[in-house]
């Protein structure tokens, strides 16, 4: 007999599968805590998280695999847990045990997956988890039993708390160091047909594993399938149809398969459950009230309304402490280094570059804890379920509403939240759609812009400039709604899928937990997204301040010179500030970004824009939010403004084309209203969308399609009014 306590083999590994709401990520961050990472499989957005756990005898990697319903591999969540298991990952060799997580509550669709893992081979370890609301909701299970019939060991377990996971630990070095017990496939037939496909295939210069083989047979049309078409050809649609003949000629073989194993689990809970009767708890009070279709959905509102001002208002004092702080340190460096392009780089590109990153941060994380706490409770399923008819009339469903919300902070944590959502197509047209969404970035230039050109009027008790900043918010929600539809229709054909969400129970979230999942959010996204915004500040610093002709500066040094022999005081300060923004402005005029606004202007003459405009718009399109500054040194105003500034609103305002005409008319302002409320200028969106895609194919595409609507919307803006 081996030592099942003896030590671990080199580079040991345990995979984690399980039904979705089992509290199988509870379990896999209560055992793995810090010591984890979070990246994705290779080739695809399926992401992938790792964790070293320590047993009795040493250190092993745990794996937590998507979690599905079954091994038919209908989604590329399905596929790559399927792979996993088989060892079929590049850079992941065959695990040496299976820790398969179950919700006590749910014995019976939980082993359904269950029995088709076992039967793989694999050393198997089961942690019933969430035994305590099981037996207070009068469910009893008897776990000897149950490993009895399963012919694997099973751990009652408690996530939440840790309980059991001594015994878990204990289980698991066993497992690792004992051969698996013999167990017989619950279809033999299948089995059997299995083999003969492979042994068939393997003549065709296919080699399928027998796992493969049998999930092609079962699930018609399905992922499996499609592999083996291509790797032998038509040839193995010819005998998939005859093997799925011969095994169930009046049905599917996916019905046969269901209906073999559920008589078994039958069978199997029956001797291994009781029930009893149960008193009604506050909790079932509470599950009736936000299930409701009219109460619920007003506690929806309610607790969306208190996501959405947190996420807003929450934020504010440390996005505030963030900004002041780079310019703290900006002011810093400016204090204990010589002007010149060294100070400059340093506080315009590096500082305010990691600013950039950083200050969206309170932001995601905020958002993100709120996520977690509503899904890990059990309430995101229940308000996914309210919100799914209003979302399917979009084209989407109910899994995208979440996304679509939290959109207006930030689109960046709305696409990272599509991850919620199983199907792919949806999750797509919800991360295309969501960069419409009215973001927090876009506030200064409309307030600016609506402050500057907009009349202060009122009709009642509305007011103008509310009604327009209004509209501005509704323009966005109907180009994410009109992108939806489109993309449904004629990209992706085909109607809404099925929305089908399992109900959990209500559960208070494990803090530990939800700490471990929001840390890592905010370390994807800084390392996501920072890396990328940070690189482009630095090359918007790099055109804002190069080249610096040297007559110019000796020119403005000039007037300096005569400033300081005729003023002094107040009114020599006072001029040196006008002498260094008209500084400024020039030399923003003569840099590469002031000469590529003016290169690019005729492409916006059409919609009234001058080369002034047009620079700023091309810096702003790595973060919207930084056109008011660039306007401010544009129009010799200072950087330091903001969008309530009165000499900015009077510089633009008075600002003509060299014929004297007006540069900023009504409709030439709506219309950059317009083009801001659609074009993606924010590379943080487009950084995302690339890593949620794993492909340059739609944040590109989606780049082209908002900037072409934008322009488009400008164009007829300034034409029209």
């Amino acid at each position: 007999m081996p030592d099942s306590l003896a030590g671990l083999p080199d580079n040991a590994s345990i995979v984690v599968v399980g039904n979705p709401n089992t509290g199988k990520s509870t379990l896999f961050n209560n055992l793995t805590g810090l010591r984890q990472k979070t990246a994705n499989y290779p080739g695809v957005t399926v992401e992938r998280r790792t964790g070293v756990f320590r047993l009795p005898k040493g250190e092993v990697t745990l794996i937590d695999l998507p979690g599905a319903y079954s091994l038919a591999a209908h989604s590329p969540d399905e596929l790559i847990a399927t792979d996993v298991l088989l060892g079929k990952i590049d850079d992941l060799p065959l695990p040496h045990a299976v820790l398969i997580v179950i919700d006590a509550a749910n014995l019976r669709r939980n082993l359904f997956m269950t029995t088709q893992i076992l039967e793989i081979g694999l050393p198997v370890v089961i942690a019933l988890n969430m035994i305590d609301l099981a037996e207070k909701r009068g469910i009893h299970i008897d776990a000897k039993e149950l490993a009895a019939r399963l012919k694997a060991t099973v751990v009652p377990v408690v996530a939440g708390s840790n309980e059991g996971s001594a015994a878990l630990s204990e289980a698991l070095q066993k497992a690792i160091n004992e051969t698996p017990a013999e167990r017989p496939p619950l279809l033999p037939k299948l089995r059997a047909a299995a083999q003969e496909l492979a042994d068939d295939l393997g003549k065709l210069g296919a080699k399928p594993a027998l796992l493969d083989a049998e999930r092609a047979i079962v699930d018609a049309g399905g992922t499996a399938e499609e592999r083996l078409t291509e790797l032998a050809g038509d040839r193995t649609e010819t005998l998939l149809g005859d093997i799925r003949e011969r095994l169930n000629p009046e049905g599917s073989v996916a019905a046969l398969e269901a209906r073999t194993r559920y008589a078994w689990i039958e069978a199997v809970v029956r001797d291994v459950e009781t029930r009893t009767d149960r008193k009604r708890t506050a909790v079932d009070f509470i599950d009736k009230a936000t299930s409701h279709p009219l109460i619920g959905a007003i506690l929806f509102f309610v607790i969306m309304a208190t996501v959405f001002q947190a996420v807003f208002s929450w934020a504010g004092p440390i996005m505030d402490m963030i900004d002041d702080t780079a310019a703290a340190l900006g002011d810093l460096v400016n204090a204990n280094l010589p002007e010149g392009a060294i100070a400059s780089l340093i506080v315009d590109g590096v500082i305010a570059g990691v600013g950039s990153v950083i200050i969206f941060l309170p932001q995601i994380l905020i958002l993100f804890a709120f996520i977690i706490f509503l899904e890990d409770s059990g309430y995101m399923a229940r308000a996914a379920f309210l919100m799914d008819r209003l979302m399917r009339a979009c084209g989407l469903s109910g899994q995208s509403f979440i996304p679509m919300l939290s959109s207006f902070a930030c689109a960046v944590p709305g696409i990272m939240a599509t991850r919620v959502i199983p199907n792919p197509r949806d999750r797509l047209c919800t991360m295309l759609a969501a960069p419409f969404m009215t973001c927090s970035a876009r506030l200064p230039v409309y307030a600016l812009l609506i402050a500057a050109f907009v009349p202060d009027a009122r009709y009642g008790f509305l007011n103008l400039q509310g009604l327009v900043l209004f509209g501005l918010y509704m323009l966005g929600i109907f180009g994410g709604i009109f992108t939806a539809l489109i993309m449904k229709r004629f990209a992706f054909g085909g109607p809404t899928p099925t929305f089908l969400i399992e109900i959990p129970p209500y559960r208070l979230p494990n803090l530990k937990s939800m700490g471990i999942r929001l840390l890592d959010r905010g370390r994807i996204f800084l390392y996501r997204a920072g890396t990328i915004i940070f690189t482009v500040a630095v090359v918007v610093w790099a055109l804002v301040y190069f080249p610096r002709p040297a007559e110019l500066l000796d020119g403005f040094d000039a007037q300096r010179t005569q400033a300081v022999a005729q003023f002094a005081g107040t009114e020599l300060q006072e001029r040196i500030a006008k002498i260094d923004n008209q500084e400024a402005a020039a030399l923003l005029e003569n840099s590469y970004l002031g000469r590529a606004g003016q290169t690019v202007q005729p492409v916006f003459a059409p919609l009234g824009w001058d080369w002034k405009v047009t620079a700023g718009v091309i810096a702003s399109f790595p973060a919207r939010e930084v056109v008011v500054a660039v306007l401010g040194t544009i129009y010799a105003v200072g950087n330091d403004v903001d969008e309530t500034d009165t000499r900015l609103l009077n510089r633009l305002q008075n600002a003509t084309h060299p014929d004297g005409t007006p540069v900023f008319t009504t409709g030439m302002a709506i219309g950059i209203m317009i083009f801001f409320a659609f074009c993606l200028q924010c590379m943080a969106t487009v950084a995302i969308m690339r890593r949620e895609t794993n492909t340059w194919k739609w944040p590109i595409s989606a780049w082209f399609y908002m900037t072409g609507l934008g322009y488009l919307g400008a164009l007829l803006a300034y034409q029209l009014i």
